[in-house]
């Protein structure tokens, strides 16, 4: 039975309601042509304007004189939707002759365009795994034929493995992401590491240098530091919340655990040997009374707040650029006493470090849709944003304007827009918006600026060059959404954050011991082979995708 809000049944909406399954089923029926011909019913208003070059930007070949307006959709309400009125975005408005009309929401928001139909001109969402994203060829254009009919540029500022690795079932690229490292950006030296093992410098210089590398060796400074420094924290760690903080995944990766096991299949890192041996040492920590309770009940306000203050005396930190404004506030203020990096942890199975960064799969996943008007300029969009032109507007803004090149090729931010930066963050964010309009950002040419991160975490980057280590083979090998398989591992994802936290917080080896048979008993019964079978056929397609099989 079908009601209206006041309780009153009626015919009219069941019939509205078929009607819409039938024009649902239509469009989808309708875009089962691989893309093929996308965007020719749209492309009335660019046909004769100007002729693709593949060695010229289409950008700078189209000389329409109406401003091209455009709805760009992004999933995520925190979203700056100015544009136009800072450096970077008035640019870019005047570059490529647009105007962009910004929309925000979350998942309700995005799934109500493809209930009513109407699509905004571009999408931007985060998630690759979302049925939404899985779905592209339905409701969004092809890359490859929109480079190919009016932007054929946009190929070589595009990495091909990017592309590839966005590639669906039909052949065709729906998406493209920013922060999508290749193996070339990793082997360019240009990504810098995100996760080191810090300590103060002053603690560490009055304990005479000490090494941490081994379990003795790191319980015995952290001893060290409760007998001679009384009001810090000895050791801490990002908040664990709901996840691992650094002491998962950060942790693993900074003694090198392997990521496939000696068949190329998965091989489950949270019982490596190793990695445990460590997180009983973290447990022998705890009952020394030099890991605080609070450090796992510590929201991300609260570790933050302690990270200012220079509370922790050592900290396994991941993430050092989201966390580089805290650590500049304690370094300006604590001259001498500034957090720096040193090896500490180190494998006890001789493995070396392989730090993780942003993988291919990116961060913000950006699209053209069926709808959209001017698919055209759309790509353009695309391909400004992935040229160097455009990063170094999105990084930097406008040379002469708010920043100058060096002799030695690099860039620095002229005196005036540093200031601003440094003292009244609002307002450069208000006036230049440099660092956050980064829908095709990319690490790589941060590389040409001391001036892009922080002086706090200049040196925790230093330590990590030579230590980053590609997962590109892990990436979205989770079981599909809905399928039996994702429901167990909602529930073995949660238990393992409970079982690590339970493991180092053991009363003594006996309970330690019980809480790990614990968590391997509970994957036995959570479908985990079945997981399993699901993550190595994942596997399998990820070296299909970077040609390594």
């Amino acid at each position: 039975m079908v009601k209206l809000k006041n309780g009153i049944r009626t015919k009219g909406l069941i019939l509205l309601t078929a009607m819409l399954a039938v024009a649902i089923v239509v469009a989808g029926c309708s875009s089962n042509n691989n893309g093929s011909n996308a965007g020719d019913g749209h492309s009335a208003a660019t046909e004769g304007q100007y002729t693709p070059d593949p060695g010229t930007p289409a950008w700078q070949l189209d000389k329409r004189a109406a401003p091209t307006k455009l709805k760009w959709y992004v999933n995520a309400d925190w979203w700056n939707k100015d544009f136009g009125h800072d450096v970077v975005t008035k640019k870019i408005k005047e570059d490529l002759n647009i105007d962009i009309e910004f929309i925000t929401g979350d998942d309700t928001k995005l799934n109500t365009f493809f209930a009513g139909g109407k699509m905004p001109d571009m999408i931007t969402t985060f998630d690759i795994n979302s049925s939404v994203v899985q779905k592209a060829a339905t409701w969004a254009l092809p890359l490859n034929d929109l480079a190919q009919k009016y932007d054929p540029y946009f190929n070589t500022v595009a990495a091909q493995d990017t592309l590839n690795w966005f590639k669906q079932p039909d052949g065709n690229t729906y998406g493209y992401s920013n922060y999508s490292n290749t193996q070339a950006d990793y082997d360019s030296g240009n990504i810098p590491a995100k996760t080191a093992f810090i300590i103060r410098k002053d603690v560490y210089e009055a304990l005479g240098q000490p090494s941490m590398g081994t379990p003795e060796q790191f319980l015995t400074v952290l001893n060290d530091i409760k007998k001679q420094f009384p009001d810090l924290l000895p050791f801490g760690f990002n908040s664990i919340g709901t996840g691992t903080g650094s002491l998962g995944d950060a942790l693993q990766d900074f003694i090198g655990v392997p990521l496939v096991d000696g068949n190329g299949g998965f091989y489950n890192r949270n019982l490596d040997e190793d990695y445990l041996t460590w997180v009983k040492t973290l447990n022998t920590a705890y009952r020394n009374g030099t890991i605080s309770d609070d450090s796992f009940a510590d929201d991300g306000t609260a570790f933050e707040e302690k990270v200012k203050s220079g509370k922790y005396a050592a900290m396994l930190l991941d993430g050092t650029p989201q966390m580089g404004g805290n650590l500049q506030i304690f370094m300006s203020g604590n001259p001498g006493k500034e957090y720096m990096a040193i090896d500490g942890p180190q494998s006890t199975a001789g493995h070396k470090p392989t730090l993780n960064q942003s993988g291919i799969t990116g961060w913000m996943i950006n699209f053209i849709t069926k709808d959209c008007k001017d698919p055209a300029k759309a790509i353009q969009i695309f391909t400004y944003l992935l040229s160097d032109q455009g990063q170094m507007l999105m990084n930097y803004g406008i040379e002469g304007e708010t920043y100058q090149k060096n002799a030695d090729g690099t860039v620095s931010l002229l005196p005036a827009v540093k200031e601003l930066q440094l003292n009244n963050a609002d307002q450069f964010k208000k006036e230049y918006r440099m660092g956050e309009f980064m829908f095709f950002g990319h690490d790589r040419h941060k590389a040409l600026s001391k001036d892009a991160f922080p002086e706090s975490i200049i040196q925790m980057q230093e330590w990590g060059k030579g230590k980053l280590s590609p997962h590109f083979i892990l990436e979205n090998i989770n079981p599909d959404p809905g399928t039996p398989e994702a429901r167990a591992l909602t529930n073995i994802d949660p238990k393992w954050s409970t079982t690590l936290v339970s493991m180092i917080r053991a009363s003594d080896d006996a309970r330690f011991d019980n809480v790990l048979n614990e968590y391997k008993a509970f994957l036995d019964k959570n479908s985990w082979d079945q997981i399993l079978k699901v993550r190595n056929e994942k596997m399998k397609a990820n070296k299909e995708k970077l040609g390594l099989s």
